[in-house]
């Protein structure tokens, strides 16, 4: 039995868009059910995202702690970041978001998973890379605002947030499923074995 997610688009009979955000929107369709009825469904349209979980040489992976106001908590995180331009490369934006973030640039570059953050209200899809190969970025340092202008940068073991994970202290959606995913890979076929960088991603299509 293969187990694998299917495209599928059932009929959307009328759909609004009551708000419409800065980098998002709120969109309302009417589907019709396998029964013939027709609902309501409310959702966020997101533009999608790229994260990175940057492993050195010590096994410890990059982190930074930010502020994040729905939630009302300060996470730790990996690096991520809004893809902001249709069609944009993911490969290039996580090597962005790494640069200003952190000021880290990396030599290898995998495919770690792709995930959607909560299919159920939102079309986020999020590609989470595995940087390696890690050493301090060129030039001057990304001038940081806003909430990152408060934010903290560690390097922690693979070990201890795996820990932090499966203890509840860790929540943030890419952290968790990057730093088990790796872990899952080493267990399995191991890290060279993972998707190349310029993997196709069709939840989110890109040019090369």
């Amino acid at each position: 039995m293969t187990i694998k997610d299917t495209p599928a688009e059932w009929r959307v009979t009328a759909t609004e868009i009551p708000f419409r955000g800065n980098k998002t929107s709120v969109r309302t369709d009417e589907v019709v059910m396998p029964d013939g009825s027709v609902v309501r469904r409310d959702y966020q349209v997101h533009p999608g995202s790229v994260a990175v979980l940057a492993l050195d040489d010590e096994d410890r992976v990059l982190v930074l702690n930010q502020y994040r106001h729905p939630v009302r908590h300060k996470l730790w995180e990996i690096p991520a970041g809004l893809l902001d331009v249709p069609g944009e490369n993911p490969l290039r934006a996580a090597q962005r978001e790494l640069y200003e973030e952190a000021h880290v640039k990396a030599e290898e570059w995998q495919v770690l998973t792709d995930v959607y953050t909560t299919p159920g209200g939102c079309d986020e899809a999020v590609r989470i890379f595995l940087a390696r190969g890690l050493s301090e970025a060129d030039g001057e340092r990304f001038e940081v605002a806003e909430e990152e202008a408060d934010m903290e940068i560690a390097r922690v073991p693979l070990a201890d947030l795996a820990r932090g994970v499966l203890a509840g202290d860790l929540h943030n959606t890419c952290l968790v499923v990057g730093v088990l995913s790796v872990l899952a890979a080493r267990a399995g076929d191991g890290l060279d074995a993972l998707r190349p960088a310029e993997a196709p991603w069709p939840a989110r299509p890109f040019e090369s």
